[in-house]
C-alpha cells in the first residue's frame, strides 16, 4: 500500500519539534537490542586498550597504534552503523516510517532530529568507550584526543548512514560494503577517498593531537588535527543534505526486508 502524500504545508522549525524529534528518536528507534548492538563494540574498545598491554614497545606508541589501527577502524565504524542505521533506515524498511512521512514536520527537521538523537547515543556509549580503553591502557593524556575523535568520527557515520538509508533499500548491507570496501579497501589506496572517509579523518584527528604517536601512523595527502575536524564536519553536513534531497523524493510502499 502506498503512503499518503504529506501535507501540502509542512509546519515550521522550532525548538519543540526537534525536541519531540530527538526523544523520540532515543525512546522508539534505537531499542534495546540496537543498544545491545552498539555497546558490544566498545567493549571491544576496552579489549584493544588490554590489548596495548601485550605489545612489546613503549605504552604511548602501543596504544597509539592499536587505536589507530584497531579503535578507529572497526568499533567506532560499527557502533555508528548500528546506531545509524537504526534512527532512519529500519523504519524505512519496515514501514513504520509512514507515520512519520504523514506528519507535517518539515523533512529537514526530520533528517536533523535523527542525527541528533543518533549523535546523543554515540556521544553516550562510544565516545565514553574510547576514552577508558585510552585509561585501560594506562595512557591518560590519550583519552581527551581518543573521545574527541570518536565524538567527531561518530557524528560523521552517522550522517552517512542515515543518508544511505535513504538512498538504498538494504541499507545495512550497503553501510557495511561502505566501511570495508570503500573506506577499507579503496581509502587505503587510494588517498582521494581517504580525505571524504569518517574512519580516515577520525583517525587522523586522533593521530595528531594524542602524545605519543609514531611518525609512521600520520597518513600524507590528508587533513589532520583541526583541519580533519573540519573535514568531518563537512562530510556530516554533506550527509544530511543528501538525506534531505532524498526523503523529498522517497516513495514508501510499505514494509520491505
Amino acid at each position: 500500500m502506498t503512503a499518503p502524500a504529506r501535507p501540502a504545508a509542512p509546519a515550521g522549525w522550532t525548538g519543540t519539534r526537534l525536541r519531540a524529534v530527538v526523544e523520540y528518536t532515543l525512546r522508539s528507534c534505537i531499542g534495546r537490542k540496537r543498544w545491545l548492538g552498539c555497546l558490544l563494540p566498545c567493549a571491544g574498545a576496552l579489549l584493544f586498550g588490554l590489548l596495548s598491554l601485550a605489545i612489546d614497545a613503549p605504552a604511548s606508541e602501543a596504544f597509539a597504534r592499536v587505536a589507530a589501527d584497531g579503535t578507529f577502524a572497526l568499533v567506532v565504524p560499527i557502533a555508528s552503523l548500528v546506531i545509524g542505521d537504526a534512527v532512519l533506515g529500519a523504519e524505512v524498511r519496515s514501514g513504520v516510517f509512514h507515520f512519520t512521512w504523514q506528519t507535517p514536520t518539515p523533512l529537514g527537521l526530520i533528517v536533523v532530529g535523527r542525527w541528533l538523537g543518533g549523535c546523543i547515543a554515540a556521544f553516550a556509549t562510544v565516545v565514553p568507550a574510547c576514552a577508558v580503553a585510552a585509561l585501560v591502557a594506562g595512557q591518560p593524556g590519550a583519552a581527551g584526543p581518543a573521545a574527541l575523535a570518536a565524538a567527531a568520527g561518530a557524528a560523521a557515520y552517522i550522517s552517512v548512514f542515515i543518508a544511505i538509508g535513504c538512498v538504498a533499500r538494504r541499507a545495512a548491507v550497503w553501510s557495511l560494503a561502505y566501511v570495508f570496501l570503500v573506506e577499507r579497501l579503496l581509502g587505503t589506496a587510494l588517498t582521494g577517498i581517504a580525505q571524504w572517509s569518517p574512519m580516515w579523518e577520525a583517525r587522523a584527528v586522533f593521530v595528531d593531537f594524542a602524545p605519543g604517536v609514531p611518525e609512521g601512523l600520520a597518513r600524507d595527502g590528508i587533513p589532520a588535527g583541526a583541519g580533519a575536524l573540519v573535514r568531518l564536519a563537512v562530510i556530516s553536513v554533506i550527509g544530511l543534505l543528501v538525506a534531505r534531497r532524498r526523503l523529498g523524493r522517497l516513495r514508501l510502499s510499505g514494509a520491505a526486508d
